[in-house]
């Protein structure tokens, strides 16, 4: 998004929430007399459209916003009856905070709408207690939410392109790539670059545990895996390979058949055309690496070899994208597809899968879980503060808590004093126009839309101190026209955003200070070593001869490995000054490599090429050697990337003369010759971390 589309979009939200806020507050207020059910009406757009983050734009938006009123409803019924004492409301905020926090698993949509239906239990949880309201709120809240929907028909952001269309796109590049089209590989790269889901809108993320969900994200990655593939063999020297170039055409095939599928909405064949050509190609491949031992030179035929088992590695890639994408459009496959490790969600039911997101994430390793705990604890200690010292508009402390809190100390901290000075002009600013202005409520009246749309565009544009001192305009001219208030209204609002940001520094203190980092590294640490004991037994597996391959290293523990590493990233990359770091160590590249592992844990047992007679001695014990070589060297990088200090590395020797096709998988050797290449990068750039200086700590140095 631009910089001008960006703006037209604050701008925009900004002239929604405003309308659809007025237009409940106004008739309440001034009409029918209720000043509760104009103060929901008031905050409901406010939490909906602002606090929270609301996928999609005109129909698609104004029906999420529709699904969250039934929650809202009910967390402000629960709020009202809880508020009946205050260790009765805190234990109710601990309960909602992190249930709603945690619903962060079901993915970023539900994530976004957390903070705004935070907002509406945290307003009804406080006194007075006073159940005969409960029809009042719930009416308030209704109109509200209602206002905001029909805003979002009326003043609808523009559509971005859906997750199905990118995908299709880059399906439809991977397929001209195949094809010999001349695609540039900057551009099959790039194309792929665009496919992160860092680089999409939380909206369009395939983020959910359902089957279409997780098919859909399983199918991004395959394409972006096959789209770097690509642009690797197109950077190698041209060969005459007619059986190369025959897989290459069953490739594209299979990709223009899955992209058009996703654009019209029309099934895809039923997945199984291009396992048999790879076998086919297989066949192709046996016969020639028995060529390759027979006398005479046999490199020219090795390095046809080599390739073929770049390109085999390339339609395995394809292969995925085909069954996922057929698992995404028909729910269940016919028949199980393999393997099943990596498809292990295709036939379980939908509970299932849920149950199995949330208990995956039910751990102290997961950021998820630990983001949570956090938020829970911040506001329910905010919650128990306020109660205990009988704050005034004491609401005001959890808001604080829940808006000025951030994943790290230290951005929670320059949020925090961004938003007392932003506060302390605010109040001000409130202070003076209450004693001006004193009761004449109808110059309240005339001032609140102005206000609002000044703070709600100019807040998030110009920032946190922007946003609070605005805010605090907003709500004194609201509360003057409610009850007789005094500059005190804004002392009161002052302190109790003190009181909240004191709370949640000294929670995010206690709980994971340093965000996402230091679970980053213990999740990429923990992913190598998983990772790296696959190396050895799919080596094995190679170098058995059978005519019937075995079954793949058990490799769901990597898995799950990956995705908490994925979510820890994803968060780490997300925190405030991460993003233009590039100091650290190589993540992706480790994300990249345990990929790299695991697909090769999978393919080479059903398509790798296998010495005929058994490989010989010395290339047998090559290959075992430098399989625990592998294994040990992920070892040793992940105690370097937690801060270890293990010996240093030893590189991976070549194989030694003489081992040809017939002798040695030749598959096994370019697989464990690119991890060790991988490898390599990876120790270079955290060994390169440990050398620079911390640019945070000399911020810290300087600052004292």
């Amino acid at each position: 998004m631009t910089a001008g589309a960006g703006r037209s979009a604050v701008l925009r939200r900004a002239l929604r929430i405003t309308l659809a806020a007025l237009a409940g507050f106004y008739p309440l207020l001034y009409a029918a007399e209720r000043p509760t059910a104009a103060l929901y009406a008031l905050f409901a757009p406010i939490a909906v459209g602002l606090l929270s983050a609301i996928p999609g734009s005109g129909r698609r938006q104004a029906l999420v916003v529709l699904r969250v009123l039934p929650p809202a409803l009910a967390l402000a019924a629960l709020g009202t009856a809880l508020a009946v004492n205050t260790w009765a409301a805190s234990g109710g905020m601990l309960a909602v905070g992190f249930l709603l926090a945690f619903a962060a698993v079901a993915g970023p949509r539900a994530a976004g709408a957390a903070p705004g239906l935070q907002l509406f239990y945290i307003l009804a949880c406080f006194p007075p207690y006073d159940p005969d309201s409960l029809g009042d709120r719930l009416t308030g809240l209704t109109v509200g939410i209602l206002l905001l929907a029909a805003t979002e028909l009326l003043l609808p952001d523009p559509s971005v392109p859906a997750y199905r269309q990118r995908l299709a796109d880059a399906i439809g590049t991977a397929a001209r790539g195949a094809s010999g089209a001349g695609v540039p590989p900057q551009t099959l790269r790039e194309t792929g670059a665009r496919m992160r889901l860092s680089r999409l809108p939380p909206s369009e993320r395939p983020a959910g545990a359902s089957r279409t969900d997780r098919a859909l994200e399983q199918a991004g990655r395959a394409v972006r895996r096959l789209l770097d593939q690509l642009a690797t063999l197109a950077e190698l020297p041209p060969a005459a390979d007619p059986a190369s170039a025959a897989l290459l055409g069953h490739i594209a095939t299979v990709c223009d058949t899955c992209a058009q599928s996703l654009r019209t909405g029309r099934p895809p064949p039923v997945p199984g055309a291009l396992e048999e050509a790879m076998r086919g190609f297989q066949s192709a491949r046996v016969r020639l690496a028995s060529e390759a031992s027979a006398p005479g030179p046999p490199p020219p035929r090795t390095d046809v070899l080599r390739r073929q088992s770049r390109v085999l590695a390339l339609a395995e890639s394809a292969r995925i994208v085909e069954v996922a994408v057929d698992i995404a459009a028909n729910g269940r496959p016919a028949v199980q597809p393999a393997p099943h490790d990596l498809f292990w969600y295709a036939r379980l039911s939908t509970p299932r899968l849920w149950a199995r997101r949330v208990l995956g994430n039910m751990t102290l390793r997961s950021v998820l879980f630990q983001n949570a705990v956090r938020i829970a604890l911040g506001l329910a200690a905010a919650r128990l503060v306020a109660g205990s010292l009988d704050l005034a508009h004491g609401f005001w402390v959890l808001l604080a808590v829940l808006t000025l809190g951030r994943t790290t100390v230290g951005a929670a901290w320059k949020a925090v004093r961004e938003a007392l000075v932003g506060n302390a002009v605010g109040a001000l600013a409130a202070g003076a126009l209450l004693i001006g202005l004193g009761s004449h409520t109808d110059a309240y009246a005339a001032l609140l839309a102005p206000a609002m749309l000044l703070g709600f565009s100019l807040g998030p544009l110009l920032g946190i101190a922007y946003a609070q001192g605005l805010f605090t305009l907003v709500v004194a001219t609201a509360f003057a026209q409610m009850t007789p208030v005094t500059w005190q209204l804004s002392e009161a609002r002052m302190i109790d955003v003190a009181t909240g940001s004191a709370i949640g520094l000294l929670c995010g203190l206690l709980a994971w200070p340093a965000g996402a980092r230091r679970e980053a590294v213990r999740a990429m640490a923990a992913l190598l070593r998983t990772c790296g004991t696959l190396v050895p037994p799919t080596a094995e597996d190679l170098l058995t001869p059978s005519p019937v391959a075995p079954a793949p290293p058990r490799t769901l523990p990597s898995l799950h490995r990956l995705r908490l590493a994925e979510a820890a990233y994803a968060q780490y990359r997300s925190e405030s000054g991460t993003a233009a770091d590039d100091t650290g160590p190589d993540w992706h590249a480790v994300l990249l490599v345990a990929d790299h592992i695991l697909m090769g844990a999978y393919r080479l047992p059903r398509f790798g090429l296998r010495p005929g007679s058994g490989p010989s001695p010395p290339c047998a014990d090559w290959a075992r050697a430098s399989a625990s070589h592998l294994d040990r060297e992920t070892g040793r990088i992940a105690s370097l990337l937690i801060g270890g200090r293990p010996a240093p590395a030893t590189p991976l020797v070549p194989p030694p003369e003489g081992c040809s096709p017939a002798t040695l998988s030749v598959d096994l050797e370019v697989w464990m010759t690119s991890l060790g290449l991988q490898l390599t990068r990876i120790e270079a750039s955290a060994a390169q971390a440990h050398r620079s200086p911390d640019p945070g700590e000399d911020r810290r140095e300087d600052r004292r």
